[in-house]
């Protein structure tokens, strides 16, 4: 069995890490890897994975069903995306009050699992059979406790704030015991038989498997065109000629078809034909099946071997014949075939038939070839006796719960691959010819294949029995396991305490079930999705979820599904390592709409690993420098208990209102996005609040009430920044953690918090009781202007390259009143974010009339128009060097000037025009329109300064 390295684990710490070094102070770039695993054992052993189940909390409960990923399975991107997501999920209706349980587990993953130990039996030189059943499973029980919980330690990983005190695993003896409920019912029902019918089967592990494990290939193979002659041929030679790209199935035809309507072939319908060396004859039918135009428009039909021609064959009541083995090989049906294998009976039979006159031709053809996703081996289509679960109506009721809104499905274009597949379904084929697993509970009575009885378990069969046959009966367990899908199909409901809890309205079954959300991919959508609602539907009567979400899949940077085969595997532990699970996750869920497949860069991650260190470094300034004069009476004061009310915010100053305002405006919309699963909106939401707004503008904003000596002049003004800076913070983080779990809880912790507020993840969701949270509309109108106002001067600076550090004169004239005195307040900030001197800025009235300042008349400005009733005026004497400034201008225009000539040349050039590319001569006719707009604005420049 493959090896799998051993997961580091330790006893659970009393507290948070700390990220203070011996002088309280804060690195200046965010360690992750020194603090995500010990932080994720404190929120464990903390119990905030559990749902408060506290008598007070009213609040519905919030369920999500964790997918169970295989028991052998390894951390792959998939598992990173829905880890990712559910988290989200379960964080942020935790953070709201809602007794949250995220319930995970894993699947036995029969074929798996049985495959892998399977293959070690083999190598120590032994197999499954020789093992015998009962030491074989012994062997793969041993398996599962030593290597079994790996994938649920690398979910840890990933930040997953599952409740892992339920952990399931669907062979565990009570999932076992309601697989066993389920299928009797079923049976009790009506809903569950016996019967020779087409599967898909595995030739190398001998069982039946499922169209999702089965996995299709385009293939180079042939097309084999041969002769079916007919059975009275006069000796004309008469025959039909047919196309088959598998030959060896000639030996289990039972009949030929052609298309009624095909002219050609008419007079042959109704007529025997000859099996090729066989001395069986079979008849020409003819049905609309048929594709006239794909070989010769005469299709060979073998109903034991096909899945298309057993509908033909059941059509028109032909016999099926098996010719294959459970290993693939030719049984006795294929006569002088029998025993070779099926790839060298098609060689052997096809140079038979050439010997013999009866090949007509070989041609490459590509061909769509199914494959075992487990095994590899080609999939060979044959009837075989196995226990099916009739659906139609449990499909019916499925499509019901979406047509009625009883489960919604977001995106909603899905529906109609759910409608697609439900309204076509076939029985569903539940036995797999495995011994790991839930045997069937069927057991054979007196050896007999005909008669049985359906129980729970082997006491209630016999008792069954004996009331049925008497006492002597002897009774024989069916061999078959049941499809893993099936016992996966009771995940939503069996792990909450079905059937045992039925009826109690105080039970967990009660409480969270059904789900309010499934968050699974869509590649899974009616494989397990829907029979989830089907059997949630027949044996609970409800629909298990309230909302299927449907996420896509991750690919890479450039779109192309990640394989082996391809270099392009992204590991989500080693990227972990690199890069920090925050910047995983967050690059994981953002920059897609919902549904949608995600492309996933290193590029990508790492600006986010950029994005975690921003939030990082803004922390630090709060704690570092904002609060470092504090007192601890100071500090309580700041902690955050409650949404700052719109009277709260009217005394604040401008800035402190409007980064309020924006931030509340946030909160409430990444509320709302991830209450309707627009993850990435949310996300985005938070990324722009914290790095355009907060860090941008209103840090640098406050920190002209905090250094500098402002705070000593204006106490009241400093402690209202102060308190800002934290409040704004807090409730950032609050958003964000959901997203971003780790980082986010290190830097809350290092702010004033309430008393009993332990850890951001049980802190309450900020947010107003019956409505929005308030917003200022006045603040942020105003500090747009102000905003607006900066960004044109930076412009204006940039436009005439103005030094960096560079402070520059500037007259405002502001006709409101009001407005006037909201900037003048703000002078000191205005000054800060546009380099202006502040003691060369100065806030008028506008001039009637309009125009400039009478302070400036004589002088050269820049006039910046911001608004009606507010523009800037900036002397041009404060911002360059004249001289300097027309030396470099001229010179960087004769520059340009002369490349602009020689490109003029070219283009006015007939032989450049006659000879060059078209692509060249546009390529050069642009270059020269964009120099002489540069020149054109050097030239205004030029005029600008007097030259």
């Amino acid at each position: 069995v493959e090896s799998r390295p051993e997961v580091e684990s330790s006893s659970a710490p009393s507290s948070p890490p700390s990220v203070l070094d011996e002088n309280g102070e804060m690195a200046k770039q965010y360690d992750f890897a020194s603090v995500e695993q010990d932080l994720y054992k404190w929120w464990e052993a903390q119990g905030y994975f559990q749902p408060d189940m506290s008598p007070d909390n009213a609040k519905a409960p919030y369920t999500i069903p964790m997918p169970p990923p295989n028991v052998t399975g390894y951390l792959h991107m998939g598992h990173a995306m829905f880890v990712a997501l559910q988290d989200i999920l379960a964080r942020f209706w935790r953070q709201r009050g809602h007794p949250t349980l995220w319930l995970p587990g894993t699947d036995h993953a029969g074929i798996a699992t049985q495959l892998l130990v399977e293959r070690a039996v083999v190598a120590e030189g032994s197999s499954r059979q020789e093992l015998g059943r009962e030491a074989f499973l012994e062997r793969v029980w041993k398996w599962k406790g030593e290597k079994g919980g790996y994938i649920t330690q690398q979910m840890r990983r990933l930040g997953a704030s599952a409740d892992w005190s339920r952990e399931r695993f669907t062979l565990e003896p009570k999932m076992s015991s309601a697989v066993a409920e389920a299928f009797v019912r079923l049976h009790e029902e009506g809903l569950v038989y016996r019967g020779d019918y087409m599967v898909n089967w595995s030739p190398q592990l001998q069982t039946a498997v499922s169209d999702l494990e089965v996995e299709y290939s385009e293939e180079e193979g042939k097309l084999y065109y041969f002769k079916y002659e007919l059975a009275d041929d006069d000796g004309s030679g008469a025959h039909l000629a047919v196309a088959t790209t598998r030959p060896e199935t000639i030996l289990g035809d039972t009949a030929v078809c052609v298309h009624p309507e095909d002219p050609r072939y008419a007079d042959f319908v109704g007529k025997q034909v000859k099996v090729p060396l066989s001395d069986r004859t079979i008849p020409v039918i003819a049905d609309d099946y048929v594709d006239r135009e794909f070989g010769t428009g005469c299709l060979k039909i073998t109903p034991g071997h096909d899945p298309n021609d057993y509908e033909i064959g059941k059509r028109h009541d032909l016999p099926t014949i098996n010719i294959m083995n459970k290993d693939a090989s030719i049984n006795e049906a294929g006569g002088a075939y029998a025993g070779l294998d099926r790839f060298a009976c098609r060689e052997k039979l096809w140079a038979d038939m050439d010997a013999a006159g009866l090949v007509i031709k070989a041609e490459p053809h590509t061909q769509r070839v199914p494959r075992s996703q487990r095994g590899g081996e080609v999939i060979e289509p044959l009837v075989s006796s196995q226990w099916f679960v009739r659906t139609r109506g449990m499909a019916d009721a499925a499509l019901d719960a979406v047509r009625s809104g009883e489960t919604q499905i977001i995106p909603s274009r899905f529906e109609k691959t759910w409608n697609n597949w439900l309204e076509n379904i076939h029985d569903w084929c539940v036995s797999r010819q495995l011994w790991w697993g839930h045997r069937i509970p069927v057991w054979y009575v007196d050896g007999q294949e005909d008669v049985y009885v359906v129980a729970r378990d082997e006491d209630e069969a016999y008792a069954k029995a004996k009331a049925e046959h008497g006492d002597g009966v002897q009774l024989r367990q069916e061999d078959d396991v049941l499809d893993t899908w099936f016992s996966s199909g009771l995940w939503p409901f069996a792990t909450v305490g079905w059937p045992e809890a039925e009826g109690d309205a105080a039970s967990e079954l009660a409480k969270f079930y059904p789900a309010s959300v499934l968050e699974t991919g869509y590649d899974i959508l009616f494989f397990w999705v829907a029979r989830m609602v089907m059997l949630g539907k027949q044996l609970t009567g409800k629909s298990p979820f309230k909302t299927v979400y449907m996420h896509g899949l991750v690919r890479d940077g450039q779109g192309r599904k990640m394989s082996k085969t391809t270099g392009n595997v992204i590991d989500p532990l080693e990227t972990i390592d690199a890069y920090g699970t925050d910047a995983l996750r967050y690059s994981l869920v953002t920059g897609v709409t919902p549904g949608q497949d995600v492309p996933l860069s290193m590029e990508k991650v790492e600006a986010n690993r950029n994005f975690a260190n921003k939030l990082w470094n803004t922390g630090r300034f709060v704690k570092l420098s904002a609060l470092r004069e504090c007192s601890d009476e100071e500090l309580e004061s700041f902690a955050v208990t409650t949404p700052l009310s719109a009277e709260d915010m009217a005394a604040l100053p401008l800035p402190e209102r409007w980064a309020i305002s924006q931030c509340h405006q946030m909160v409430d919309g990444v509320k709302d996005a991830l209450a309707k699963y627009n993850f990435g909106e949310a996300g985005k939401l938070v990324y722009e609040s914290l790095w355009d707004n907060y860090a941008d503008w209103y840090i640098e904003a406050s920190k002209t009430r905090l250094q500098g000596g402002a705070a000593e002049a204006n106490p009241e003004g400093a402690a209202a920044s102060r308190r800002t800076l934290v409040y704004v913070l807090d409730l950032t983080l609050r958003a964000l953690h959901p997203f971003m779990p780790y980082v986010t809880e290190v830097l809350w912790q290092q702010l004033p918090r309430a008393a009993g507020q332990d850890s951001i993840m049980v802190a309450p969701w900020p947010e107003a009781e019956g409505g929005a949270l308030a917003v200022d509309e006045a603040a942020l109108a105003d500090f747009g202007l102000l905003q607006s106002l900066v960004r044109l001067v930076r412009n204006a600076r940039a436009e005439y390259n103005v030094e960096l550090g560079k402070k520059i004169p500037a007259v405002l004239t502001v006709a409101d009143e009001r407005m006037r005195a909201a900037l003048a307040a703000e002078a000191a900030a205005i000054c800060t974010l546009a380099k202006i001197d502040a003691a060369d800025f100065t806030i008028e009235a506008a001039p009637e009339g309009g125009g400039a300042p009478a302070s400036l008349a004589d002088q050269k400005t820049v006039h910046i128009v911001v608004a009606d009733g507010l523009e800037a005026w900036l002397p041009l004497s404060g911002m360059v060097d004249a001289d300097k400034e027309l030396k470099r201008l001229k010179k960087q225009l004769a520059k340009i000037g002369k490349e602009a000539d020689g490109l003029a040349k070219r283009v006015d050039s007939p032989g450049f025009l006659a000879k060059a590319p078209e692509a060249l001569v546009e390529e050069t006719r642009a270059k020269l329109a964009d120099q002489r707009e540069q020149m054109a604005l050097i030239q205004k420049s030029i005029d600008e300064l007097g030259a």
